[in-house]
């Protein structure tokens, strides 16, 4: 019995304690994405950005965010979307709730909020002030962000953004037109 408790007391603050200590590169992701996605923390993207020019995508997600667990099980292990993202992106992975303190654009966004949950305030510039999760958001290879798409996203219509994005159409072409053209493909 007591052991048996100290093994959910173990498990809980294993598992509790680092849900907030970490930002980036610790990610749990589904272990068939991990192996295929080469993701970046966002300083590694933003570094890889000024070696070789490309986009950034940043999957906004939190630990307690069951979509976002369903988006890295369906969407992103989807071989398609895991091609399209490693050949024309710097995909990131990104903690709303890091604790981390994160340069970009020459200016510092640390973590908000007391010892429960709060944000970065990154995820909060990121997210265009509205935080929900998942969001998936689109930086240009200047570092603007392009856009921020909120919520789940089935994987033929993640496609379907993606290269909205990523092959630039996004810059001449309105949403509604791309989609009509993209259906009679």
């Amino acid at each position: 019995m007591k052991l048996n408790i100290v093994f959910w007391i173990l498990l809980s603050l294993l598992t509790g304690s680092a849900a907030g200590a970490y930002c980036q590169g610790a990610v749990k992701v589904n272990q068939k994405t991990q192996n295929k996605i080469k993701w970046y923390t966002f300083e590694e993207a933003v570094q890889q950005n000024k070696i070789k020019k490309k986009k950034i995508m940043v999957d906004l997600y939190t630990d307690w965010c069951g979509w976002c667990k369903v988006m890295d099980k369906n969407t992103f292990s989807n071989e398609d979307i895991i091609s399209y993202i490693n050949k024309y992106y710097y995909p990131v992975k990104f903690n709303a709730e890091c604790r981390d303190k994160i340069n970009y654009n020459n200016k510092v966004y640390s973590f908000v909020g007391g010892k429960g949950r709060g944000y970065n305030e990154l995820a909060l510039l990121l997210s265009g002030g509205r935080l929900s999760y998942p969001t998936v958001v689109f930086i240009d290879e200047d570092l603007n962000v392009i856009q921020p798409i909120q919520g789940y996203q089935e994987p033929s219509d993640f496609y379907k953004i993606m290269r909205y994005f990523g092959e630039d159409h996004y810059k001449q072409t309105p949403w509604k037109v791309y989609i009509q053209q993209y259906n009679k493909l």
